[in-house]
């Protein structure tokens, strides 16, 4: 939702990229309010997930806040556990085709060629965010932020174990979604 509202240039997109790009947390304000226009869409009738939000405690409480005028409430919430030390190997090592999207890790899923995309050949790319002091930052901000974050919801908490295998993941996420 956040690099959409970038990539379409939208004046909360905007001030977005500026807090992503400095390895800084993007503001409650303008995250509500894109959640707050997203939600109405369409697709989003029978429901949706957040992805990475709320990080805070403050946070949390304007998401449920904003939630509820609109008789909503936030109904599960997946803690993804993974050793920082893999969360350091995974982000630095991802590599993009910026075109297309497609994903690459030069060790867990390694182009044909390295540096080149599998499809055009041409250049893969690194987000400015997949840096080793990006992501100290963002570890920082986890445990100190977002960690109680989970005693808020704790009711609503499903705890995966994401240092697995994809298709263990999957399923801890459909257990924990069904539940």
């Amino acid at each position: 939702m956040l690099r959409a509202a970038v990539a379409a240039k939208t004046p909360l997109g905007m001030e977005a990229k500026q807090a992503m790009d400095s390895g800084g947390l993007v503001s409650d304000d303008i995250v509500i309010g894109l959640i707050q226009e997203n939600i109405k869409k369409p697709e989003c009738r029978t429901g949706f997930i957040l992805d990475g939000f709320p990080r805070t405690v403050k946070q949390a409480e304007k998401l449920d806040e904003m939630l509820s005028h609109s008789g909503n409430k936030v109904d599960k919430v997946l803690d993804f556990a993974v050793p920082d030390a893999t969360l350091v190997e995974r982000i630095t090592g991802r590599w993009i085709h910026a075109a297309s999207g497609r994903s690459y890790h030069e060790k867990f899923a390694p182009p044909k060629v390295p540096g080149k995309d599998d499809i055009t050949g041409e250049p893969l790319m690194q987000r400015k965010d997949d840096n080793a002091e990006t992501l100290k930052k963002r570890l920082e901000a986890y445990h100190r932020d977002t960690v109680p974050v989970l005693q808020h919801y704790k009711d609503k908490v499903a705890h995966i174990v994401a240092d697995k295998s994809a298709d263990e993941v999957a399923s801890q996420i459909q257990q924990a979604v069904q539940q």
